[in-house]
């Protein structure tokens, strides 16, 4: 029998309590409690619909009913470990098989992208003999400490680079050093890794394996030159490395017009290593390594066995089988490649009418949308991207952002994501829009006299030092004003009458750097009459803040 459901203040409580602050949530100030999910949905306590368009995990949609009833069927049979004989690891490796280039006919199943990728760097290691690694700068491989370290997008926050480890540019077209003006972009990019490798060398490191994502999803969304790949492996087998093409995030035909996002580099491409995970199961844990026979046949000359005790059981490889079923009977690749097409082209239009959008890039339903604050120097706009992202949560769309700025919106979602949600979301995000390049040209004209009536209740404050961490204030929402401190006698939310919202949060911005953004918009609804100002209170007397 289910157990009572929670409301979703006590769920909060009970989360805050029992888990640590580093496990974070979605839209932290006022986090949804999801509860059901279906296809490209996810439902709330209340029954909310919302369309999830960043959940790559549910490749073919939440809960889809032939994965769900293969998972119970099986296990209402067996689901032990694979020393035993089983048809379904047997039957899932050749349908796998049978997706990839010939030579990658090896495979190990494991429960984790990170586990995948650790695998790909000790077989990496045992087949080179080698131990130093190339990454791509802002690259992300996973949470073990064995890929923290060749992650840059986390070490950098950490314990800082390790000497074996070895950066090169990321191969962004729009921010990067070679740009889309370049005559040859992928040769340049790859020049970078030849040139780095070479220092390496020089240095006497010696490189087992060059990894990069197919498409570098934490590093903004982006989308390699043609050719690039291709350069990178011919350096890096030169140096005596094997290349190792993590597919967790893009893999299974998101792209559309291939099954696998490094065949995007040309027909002739092949990786020495693939690593998959998140959407071949679905939401059930499943990730694999396919390799060649010469790379395994070195990882087991060591004579030591690998085992894992759940990879490859028979209940997750008759979800990884039903998976493949559901892609091939929906043919999701080729939704894929048509409304991803039909979003990209939505979006252009909207980059067209709207200056904040810089660059539109992806292929199938792998997208970015770049935001910046001017188009000369593409400076991200960071704080406009998380503001937009509140918004669009307000008209239940989920999305978030990405890349080293923050500013990049990605857009990832089911596969089985549908025209009408392309032409909805797109509908959203243009009236978002329109309203803040509203708002902002009213600011301009408005700002000196709005500005200073906020000023000279500011600043009284500050002068007197009566200052206080605003998570002692509002620890529920840990937000915060201009980046830091709220005044001590700073009223309580207040809903506007005309407005209808509550004014002092968008004031008291829910991350630093939106907290500009949030002042501006409640400026012009001063100056408008259509809210109040911050009431003036008396200044308290010395010692009271800290």
């Amino acid at each position: 029998m289910a157990a009572e459901q929670r409301g979703k203040a006590a769920t909060l409580a009970g989360r805050q309590r029992l888990l640590s602050s580093s496990c974070r949530l979605f839209f932290p100030e006022d986090p949804i409690k999801i509860v059901r999910g279906r296809g490209q949905y996810l439902y709330d306590e209340q029954g909310a619909e919302y369309i999830d368009c960043i959940n790559n995990v549910a490749h073919v949609g939440h809960c889809h009913p032939l994965v769900v009833q293969a998972a119970h069927e099986q296990n209402q049979v067996l689901n032990t470990n694979s020393r035993y004989l089983h048809d379904n690891i047997v039957d899932y490796a050749q349908r796998l098989s049978e997706t990839l280039p010939e030579k990658l006919c090896v495979f190990y199943f494991l429960n984790s992208g990170s586990e995948a990728n650790d695998l790909a760097l000790r077989l990496a290691r045992q087949y080179t003999g080698h131990w130093d690694v190339a990454v791509l700068d802002h690259a992300y491989h996973g949470h073990l400490s064995s890929l923290i370290d060749i992650s840059p997008y986390k070490f950098r926050d950490l314990d800082g680079q390790k000497e074996w480890v070895h950066v090169a540019p990321l191969p962004d077209t729009y921010r990067g050093p070679y740009r889309e003006d370049h005559p040859n972009p992928a040769e340049a990019y790859a020049s970078e890794v030849k040139r780095m490798l070479s220092s390496a060398q020089e240095q006497g490191r010696k490189i087992a394996a060059f990894f990069a994502e197919s498409l570098p999803s934490v590093g903004g969304q982006v989308i390699p030159p043609a050719g690039y790949f291709p350069k990178v492996a011919e350096h890096i087998r030169k140096a005596g490395g094997v290349f190792v093409a993590d597919e967790i995030q893009v893999g299974f035909g998101r792209v559309g017009k291939h099954f696998w996002a490094f065949q995007l580099q040309g027909k002739d491409f092949v990786p020495d290593i693939v690593t998959m995970g998140k959407s071949i199961g679905n939401g059930h844990p499943v990730a694999c390594v396919a390799t060649t026979q010469a790379v395994a046949r070195a990882f087991e000359a060591t004579g030591v066995e690998y085992f894992n005790t759940f990879g490859g059981s028979p209940v997750s490889c008759a979800v990884g089988l039903a998976v493949l079923d559901v892609l091939e009977k929906e043919q999701l690749q080729a939704h894929a490649a048509q409304v991803g097409s039909f979003l990209m082209e939505l979006l252009r239009q909207q980059k067209a009418k709207h200056p904040i959008i810089g660059d539109v890039r992806g292929v199938g339903l792998f997208i970015g949308v770049d935001l910046i604050k001017d188009e000369a120097t593409r400076t991200p706009a960071t704080e406009e991207a998380d503001y937009l992202v509140s918004r669009l949560k307000e008209h239940y769309i989920l999305l978030s952002t990405d890349g080293p700025g923050r500013n990049v919106l990605k857009l990832k979602p089911p596969m089985c994501f549908s025209l009408d949600n392309a032409r909805h979301v797109v509908a959203k995000l243009d009236t978002i829009l329109t309203d803040m390049e509203e708002k902002v040209r009213s600011c301009e004209t408005l700002r000196p006299t709005a500005e200073a009536a906020l000023l000279s209740h500011v600043l009284p404050h500050v002068s007197d030092h009566n200052w206080v961490p605003y998570q002692q204030r509002c620890h529920s929402t840990k937000q915060t004003f201009f980046g830091n401190f709220v005044p001590s006698d700073a009223p309580s939310p207040q809903v506007s009458s005309n407005t209808g919202r509550s004014w002092l949060p968008w004031a008291f911005s829910t991350s630093p750097e939106i907290s500009k953004v949030y002042l501006s918009l409640h400026l012009t609804a001063v100056a408008r009459g259509q809210e109040q100002p911050f009431p003036r209170q008396p200044a308290p007397s010395r010692g009271e803040g800290n």
